[in-house]
């Protein structure tokens, strides 16, 4: 996602992200099991495998407990599918009851459980790793390292079931969104088209998958199709006169998804995956995405049009 380079609260630190290889997946999966050397001075590095021996055993103790239980799953899910990515200490379990639910073909826990794999996947890559980078990253001593250090730790406490061989990543997010989209889940279909995916490629299909999601008031179509509205839209006439084309276009679909009732607090699966997964991190940690946006993205001239923006998308009228 990108954003307006006028930042004040934010704090970029992909630098750092860049040195230590945690800003995106890991290209081989893991790192070598020698003692990993570092030119940054003061930092103490420890071997990656007794790394990833802290963390495994936690992940199989999980698999052998459920396979000792004759692999029964906790009864049920709440009514609303989505509640539990915000708020379960335990994802891996939540996949597993979603697994279940769409392999009957539910394709509201289909497409939550990509969100699942989408969320853990950095983690899941190479868990050892993800640990050993959060205490070299902590190390580095830079203002904006213990956000994005706590943040990537919830991930990891969150996600800790998950291991390499669960294969989570690009690839298997996209399988499971392309399933949902053609069971008929709009959020998958928008997520499939911001993704360069989308199920057709005509000027009219895309027109008319923007105005399904808009009349939806569905705030995960609305996240979910947000990145495909920003500049990536530019030029594109199936989109005229739509909100679309510009960098602020993109944010309006992103606070219109707050507005509509997506949790976007600063303890929200939204701000963590932003500082965890794209060194993007407040200084305070009790602001939440649309005050993080309007402080940091929008200039004052902006933030009317932006305004104007959400109303349009969420049906709101001047005076509301």
């Amino acid at each position: 996602m990108a954003f307006a380079p006028t930042l004040k609260t934010w704090l970029l630190v992909l630098p750092a992200v860049a040195v230590l290889g945690v800003a995106g997946y890991r290209a081989s999966g893991h790192v070598a099991s020698s003692t990993v050397q570092t030119d940054l001075p003061g930092v103490a590095v420890a071997n990656d495998s007794a790394a990833a021996l802290q963390v495994m055993p936690e992940a199989l103790a999980r698999r052998l407990s459920a396979f000792e239980h004759g692999n029964a799953l906790p009864s049920g899910l709440p009514l609303d599918l989505r509640a539990d990515i915000e708020d379960a200490t335990d994802l891996y379990a939540y996949a597993q009851r979603l697994r279940v639910q769409a392999d009957d073909g539910n394709h509201e826990a289909r497409w939550m459980l990509s969100r699942v794999y989408d969320y853990c996947a950095q983690y899941a890559v190479d868990p050892g790793g993800y640990r050993l980078d959060n205490n070299v990253l902590a190390g580095l001593g830079l203002t904006a390292a213990p956000a994005m250090v706590q943040a990537r730790e919830r991930v990891a406490q969150r996600c800790g079931g998950f291991v390499p061989g669960d294969k989570l990543g690009p690839p298997l997010v996209l399988a499971e969104r392309r399933k949902a989209a053609e069971q008929g889940n709009l959020a998958a279909e928008a997520a499939l088209f911001a993704e360069g995916e989308p199920l057709q490629d005509s000027s009219e299909y895309r027109r008319d998958l923007v105005e399904r999601v808009r009349t939806s008031r569905d705030p995960e179509a609305f996240m979910a199709i947000a990145p495909g509205m920003g500049v990536r839209a530019s030029g594109d006439r199936a989109l005229n006169g739509l909100v679309a084309g510009e960098q602020l276009s993109e944010l309006a679909w992103r606070l219109a998804a707050c507005e509509l009732g997506l949790p976007c607090g600063a303890d929200s699966v939204l701000v963590n995956s932003f500082c965890a997964n794209g060194g993007i991190c407040s200084q305070d940690g009790a602001q939440d995405f649309r005050d993080f946006v309007y402080d940091a993205a929008v200039s004052r001239q902006g933030a009317g049009k932006m305004r104007q923006w959400i109303k349009r998308l969420v049906g709101k009228r001047d005076g509301q």
